[in-house]
């Protein structure tokens, strides 16, 4: 009986570890990835790994060490279910069981001041903007609490007009060195390097049967289906433990690969269906049809922008994973930002198409879910003609990251805005961050 009952208990615990295996895998990989992305390519303190978790129920009993003279940080449950984030320069942190064996991408020219369009970028504003309104409106931005009591927690505000900074404000522990994670605003990037490949005849958006394995209906999955969201690929984006966007990002080496086994559950174009995966399935078309590895983002966005603080961090295979794992200073943020609010020109050169933004923020009708989805760009305008946010000019569009990361364009007052924090207490939808945008255009006279 003893045998039996002892047989029993074995069984169920092997059951309940089988169980809670992906769940712990999962957590202690999002914490080995943050630890070693917050300190090595962030440059923050040893406690701010810490403050970057989002609240779970494994963050009490979960240890978590970052080895700087080896570049690996390492997290476990009881010292079990550990996982291992490896740092390389100029790539960042990839969870792998070994060190990935991956090329150093090309460094990036970064651009100095006087080098954004319109001038030296802190220099003071001119006259006719009204500093104190703007700082009024940062304040409100930078507030410790919502009127709920949640945390806000705004790290950074930069406000660009004209191509000059007219405002700019970082938290205790940042400044502008400081690069912060972009989270889904790296989807917006993605966006940028599909443009140049189109402008550069590379790429068509209206191509099909873009993968060799997609030899049923996902054939007929185009690249504008994928940019849109609407490849019809079963997908769900919940970010929980245990779920296919965090079994991607946490226990997946071939994130791409990952996303494009899904099956196929609606048709290809007729269905809205948020998905970080799609992401990362652009990002290897790209990485196959240019011949590119780790360093496509570098040659065809940051080294053209001097975005000299940006990382894109790839997956164990050397996949970019231009779904979420973008860190740049907010500068370089708005940097972006600025490109689109010029339409694809900088520097006195056109990289991307003439019609390209117009294409990006456009919303087109789809049954499903995220209204005002445009191109792997949010846009105010819905396809009925009504406004996402009324008190913002219709041509307003956004690129938008996790925990409240955004980059407002606004082309026709060429006003950029990027607000940047670590907000998982409050709804995007809730952090009213349009009403820092509206203060901007006011501010500069450019009142919508």
């Amino acid at each position: 009986m003893l045998l039996l009952t002892l047989l029993v208990v074995v069984v169920l615990l092997g059951g309940a570890v089988a169980w809670a295996r992906p769940l712990l895998l999962t957590g202690t990989g999002y914490a080995a990835h943050n630890a070693c992305a917050v300190q090595l390519v962030a440059g923050r303190d040893a406690d701010a790994p810490a403050a970057d978790l989002p609240p779970n129920p494994l963050v009490p009993v979960m240890s978590t060490s970052v080895d700087a003279s080896n570049g690996t940080a390492t997290a476990g449950v009881f010292g079990l279910f550990g996982q291992t984030a490896h740092f390389i320069e100029g790539l960042g942190c990839t969870l792998a069981s070994d060190t990935p064996d991956l090329p150093t991408p090309p460094a990036v020219t970064a651009a100095v001041d006087g080098e954004w369009p319109g001038g030296d970028q802190v220099a003071p504003p001119p006259a006719d903007v009204d500093v104190a309104l703007l700082d009024e409106a940062i304040d409100a931005a930078f507030a410790e609490d919502d009127p709920e009591g949640r945390s806000v927690g705004t790290r950074a505000v930069v406000v660009v007009h004209d191509g000059r900074i007219v405002a700019e404000r970082y938290a205790d522990g940042f400044d502008a060195d400081t690069r912060q994670l972009g989270w889904s605003m790296a989807k917006s990037v993605t966006n940028a390097m599909v443009g140049r490949l189109v402008a550069e005849g590379q790429l068509e958006v209206s191509e099909d049967h873009l993968r060799e394995d997609w030899t049923d209906g996902r054939g007929d999955i185009t690249l504008d289906d994928l940019l849109r969201m609407s490849s019809g690929l079963e997908w769900d984006e919940a970010y929980s433990l245990g779920s296919v966007i965090t079994e991607m990002l946490y226990l997946r080496e071939d994130m791409g690969g990952f996303a494009a086994s899904q099956p196929l559950v609606h048709e290809p174009g007729s269905h809205q269906q948020y998905s970080s995966g799609t992401t990362n399935i652009v990002c290897d078309l790209l990485q196959d049809r240019t011949g590119m590895g780790v360093e496509l983002a570098h040659e065809l966005v940051f080294q053209p922008l001097g975005m000299g603080s940006a990382v894109l961090e790839p997956d164990a295979e050397g996949g970019l994973v231009c779904s979420s794992y973008l860190w740049a200073t907010p500068r370089d943020w708005a940097r972006f930002g600025l490109w689109f609010a010029r339409g694809g020109e900088w520097d006195g050169a056109q990289l991307l198409p003439a019609d390209w933004v117009e294409y990006s923020s456009r919303t087109e009708p789809r049954e499903g879910e995220q209204e005002g989805h445009a191109a792997h760009w949010w846009a105010n305008r819905l396809p009925d003609g009504s406004l996402q946010l009324p008190d913002l000019p219709e041509d307003t569009f956004w690129a938008s990251g996790h925990d409240g990361q955004k980059v407002y364009v606004v082309p026709s007052a060429d006003l950029v805005v990027v607000r940047m924090g670590f907000t998982p207490e409050i709804p995007g939808a809730e952090l009213g961050l349009d009403q820092l945008v509206a203060s901007a255009l006011r501010a500069v006279g450019k009142d919508s």
